[in-house]
């Protein structure tokens, strides 16, 4: 069955009516899963398989029958080891009825439908009795219900409903339990990321507005591979504290909870940022762990185990506070049955029967600078780099007598341009908090009213709402909060289009151009997410790759996704090329835009895919990178924007380059000018 279905074109800013297929939503959430992530993730499959190995005997050692409980089961795998491992039944709860119908198919071709007994439900709808989904408790507890801040996927409210319905007193739990580890640096990186800090404009100090300054920020946390982010980076003002553990085998709550570590600081500084990550015990006496530690933490790098689907977490603290070595202090954290939040305190701080000296609640951000951008947001508007560079191409076009439009989400240009001297400015916000944000910012600055901030679309604006006013500058970075994809910032383009009644002849625009640019890539990991996995841990699991290429070809047999590739190493194996460039000073064409190549591969590796990016021309000589901001060594290494995600086309299968530039990446790209959408297709060719 099909329906017409509403979907906001990211590049044309027009809401697209398309008949999709009631499955289109469920096939994308299996295309996008990371599902082969977790079943490459070799260090957790065998701590999984020890672990339940060891559980399992310890039943049997106490002469019992092995009843074994899954939640969230996936592909059956775990339920699968238990019975390798001598379990005499397994009930394995699967909630998302693509996966658990695969999960049966998996069970079923592995020989194991017999002691598996596969059940669509969340675990929490799960019954036990005569006419039950089980038939009885079971005594040994098998769970990944985990994500990267440990309770996010709802981990502690299944963990409690099992233990009060569903498994016996005193059952094994696999893992055991689960350790939260934090400690508290300084980093101005990492603290550019949630707090807006002063910039150089033309000689004059823009200062962030004190409702910013001053606001404890979002309170979701900030998930990143932190194997990536430099140990030179930051600064250790305190140990690795262990914050608090869960037992999985006794009852657990997810009541709101407070646990705190006393530390001595070891150096001066302020303090900012909580770096977090966990451990899980795959048994009680700690001789099986499976860790989320950085790789840096490691004596030998290398040997980390890389997965995406848990990585480590980054939490701000409501307020930087100055620290002095030697000073005690105690690091708190809170959670709730979803999330964790940090504070820090001096040693002592809380005392019993003292409400106002109670841990502190949820933070929540009450300056809404911090809904309107995000933490790669914040890190780009930080970024002292690229504020110079923009700063540099207005003061090439600006005089005192220009009239200045800017369109872009929560941009700065408008206050550099009036700064800079721009005789008016007025600037299209796509959202009132966007322009309350930026009304923060003129007002701390002394410049209240200067710039126009205008809630319109493009095609909206009038003359009269320019006060008669002829635009000599368009500006834009651009960024729009609706992108996902590099080119949907071409929506600039489109909205350009749409004023070009508005602009005086001859009107300067910025950017003048972009080019979408690409480069053939080897992964250092990041090709599990997509790599089929076939036989895992013994078990054939190739019913769920199936599944996957089906969800895959059910529409968009062939897109690229969005990645950060800062954190996520690759190889060029090919030279960087610009494969299709977008005149800005021109309206957007009636007729299609079309390139074809080739991109010979120069380096020996396996060929992953290609990554794509957006540069943007400010003037003939100044140009801004979302993608590559360096160029590639002689060994491939490639050096990413961190503030913008690149578009990641993973090739069906991989390529082995041997270099000699023979073979090569075939490519082709459409611009429709029509649908605001660039069709793409890549093969390899060789002679």
């Amino acid at each position: 069955m099909k329906t017409f279905c509403g979907r906001a074109n990211p590049c044309t800013g027009s809401v697209d009516w398309v008949e999709e297929s009631e499955e289109y939503d469920y096939h994308q959430e299996i295309a996008r899963s990371c599902y082969a992530d977790m079943l490459h993730d070799h260090d957790r499959n065998v701590k999984y398989y020890q672990g339940i190995r060891a559980a399992v005997a310890r039943v049997k050692a106490r002469g019992e029958r092995v009843v074994v409980l899954d939640i969230g089961t996936g592909t059956g795998l775990l339920s699968m080891m238990a019975v390798t491992c001598g379990a005499d039944f397994c009930y394995a709860v699967e909630v998302f009825n693509p996966m658990a119908e695969a999960a049966q198919i998996i069970v079923e071709k592995n020989g194991c439908s017999d002691k598996i007994k596969i059940i669509n439900k969340h675990s929490t709808d799960v019954t036990v009795g005569a006419d039950g989904d089980m038939q009885e408790k079971a005594n040994v507890l098998i769970t990944e219900l985990f994500d990267t801040e440990l309770i996010g996927e709802g981990a502690l409210p299944s963990y409690e409903h099992a233990h009060q319905h569903l498994v016996q007193a005193g059952c094994e739990a696999v893992p055991h339990r689960a350790t939260v580890y934090a400690q508290l640096v300084e980093s101005e990186l990492l603290w550019s990321w949630n707090q807006l800090q002063p910039m150089e404009v033309g000689g004059i100090q823009l200062l962030p507005p004190p409702a910013v300054s001053h606001c404890a920020g979002a309170h979701s946390v900030c998930d990143i591979q932190l194997s990536q982010v430099s140990p030179g980076s930051f600064t250790p003002l305190g140990p690795l504290c262990t914050m608090f553990s869960v037992d999985f085998s006794k009852p657990v709550s997810s009541a709101l909870q407070s646990h705190s570590s006393q530390f001595e600081a070891q150096a001066d500084g302020r303090g900012q940022v909580v770096v977090s990550w966990w451990d899980l015990d795959m048994d009680p006496s700690r001789s099986i762990v499976c860790s989320m530690a950085p790789s840096w933490t490691y004596q030998q790098p290398v040997t980390a185990p890389w997965r995406d689907h848990w990585m480590q977490s980054v939490y701000f603290l409501p307020a930087e506070r100055r620290v002095t070595a030697g000073e005690q202090l105690s690091l708190t954290v809170c959670h709730d049955d979803y999330s964790l939040w940090f504070s820090l305190q001096p040693h002592g701080y809380f005392k019993k029967n003292d409400p106002s000296r109670a841990p502190p609640t949820r933070p929540c951000c009450t300056c809404q600078a911090h809904l309107v951008w995000t933490r790669p947001r914040f890190g780009e508007l930080n970024d002292r780099r690229r504020t110079k560079s923009y700063v540099s191409a207005l003061q090439s076009i600006l005089s005192e007598d220009s009239v200045c439009l800017s369109v872009s989400d929560g941009s700065l240009l408008p206050v550099f341009a009036c700064v800079l001297g721009a005789r008016k400015v007025f600037s299209l916000e796509n959202s009132r908090m966007s322009q309350q944000v930026i009304t923060q910012v003129l007002e701390t600055n002394s410049m209240r009213g200067d710039v126009k901030l205008l809630e319109l679309r493009p095609d909206q604006l009038s003359r009269s709402d320019l006060k008669g006013e002829q635009v000599s500058v368009l500006i834009g970075e651009p960024y729009f909060s609706t992108s996902l994809l590099p080119w949907h910032s071409l929506f600039f383009w489109y909205c350009r289009t749409a004023l070009a009644g508005l602009l005086k002849p001859g009107a300067a625009i910025l950017p003048c151009s972009a080019s979408l640019h690409l480069v053939a890539v080897e992964f250092q990991d990041l090709w599990r997410i997509r790599a089929p996995c076939g036989i895992c841990e013994g078990f054939n699991v190739t019913p769920m790759d199936e599944m996957v290429q089906r969800s895959l070809d059910f529409r968009e047999t062939r897109e690229a996704e969005p990645h950060p590739l800062w954190e996520y190493p690759c190889r060029a194996l090919s030279e960087s090329a610009a494969v299709m460039t977008f005149d800005f000073t021109q309206c957007v064409p009636q007729q299609p835009i079309s390139s074809q190549g080739l991109l010979p591969l120069l380096r020996m590796g396996r060929c992953h895919g290609v990554a794509l990016w957006m540069e943007y021309q400010l003037t003939s000589d100044i140009t801004v990178s979302g993608g590559l901001i360096g160029p590639i060594s002689e060994q491939g290494s490639c050096e990413w924007s961190p503030h913008r995600k690149q578009g990641v086309y993973f090739l069906r299968s991989p390529w082995e380059s041997s270099g000699d530039g023979r073979a090569a990446v075939t490519y082709s790209f459409t611009f429709e000018p029509s649908v605001g959408d660039i069709k793409m297709d890549f093969s390899i060719s060789s002679e």
